[in-house]
């Protein structure tokens, strides 16, 4: 797939009542466009297993899906994404990963029983995504979609890492933005004559009580999105309508 359609799903109820933070939207949006992609659809989600299950149905559903998920997979009661994925993504109970399982003992001894070794009842075909803080595994299934722990410094390194292994390189997008003293309906029929490959956005705004839009003018083809960008620039010019240039 050299344009996946990039799931975020960001698990914990802690983050929806306000007890802490998100910390993963602004790192994965940052880790993505190094390389060339943006998400496709982000969710944050409290611990459910209804709602969790039919987040990862629409991910399946999607046979250009590629997931990054955050969150649920640790030892405790609350924690329910290592389940939850192996019911919709393999139709299969956990069954025990024994190299994780050896890590876990490793690490904690007897204090491993009986809760902690838990985290090794993985998805049948899991991989596991190496946790540099303390060797507590994430996960991938089909090399894409990836599930890690809640905790930035344990999770993030494994999306980089997953990123560089298994996301393909993008082709650049080329963006040519303006601002325009008018209201975006003034643009909707040169946005609806768009050519295929060619994306148009717009975000309406009102400055000093007047409508303004933003239009965004993108492809990966640089003289496709020059001539047509330029097709909105006659159009202003001809019309009178003010605009500045937005530098992207």
């Amino acid at each position: 797939m050299s344009h996946p359609h990039i799931y975020v799903i960001i698990i914990g109820s802690e983050i929806l009542n306000g007890r802490r933070n998100d910390r993963h939207f602004d790192f994965i949006k940052e880790a993505l466009a190094q390389h060339g992609h943006t998400p496709y659809a982000v969710s944050i989600i409290k611990d459910d297993k209804t709602l969790m299950r039919r987040s990862f149905q629409v991910v399946l559903e999607d046979n250009e899906s590629m997931l990054f998920c955050f969150g649920g997979i640790g030892s405790t009661p609350d924690d329910l994404t290592r389940a939850v994925a192996a019911e919709v993504f393999t139709s299969k109970p956990l069954i025990r990963h024994k190299q994780f399982e050896r890590d876990v003992i490793e690490r904690f001894g007897e204090g491993a029983f009986p809760n902690r070794i838990e985290m090794a009842d993985l998805p049948e075909g899991a991989e596991l995504l190496h946790n540099p803080v303390n060797n507590m595994s994430g996960f991938s299934l089909q090399g894409r979609f990836f599930f890690t722990p809640g905790f930035p410094e344990m999770s993030h390194p494994m999306v980089q890492e997953a990123i560089a292994q298994h996301l393909p390189e993008n082709k650049r997008l080329y963006r040519n933005s303006f601002l325009a003293l008018c209201s975006e309906e003034r643009f909707i029929g040169l946005m609806k004559e768009a050519p295929e490959g060619v994306e148009c956005s717009s975000l309406p705004m009102f400055m000093d009580g007047q409508p303004n839009v933003e239009i965004s003018v993108a492809s990966y083809d640089e003289a496709l999105t020059e001539n047509y960008f330029r097709r909105f620039i006659d159009y202003m010019q001809e019309s009178g309508i003010d605009y500045e240039i937005q530098l992207v």
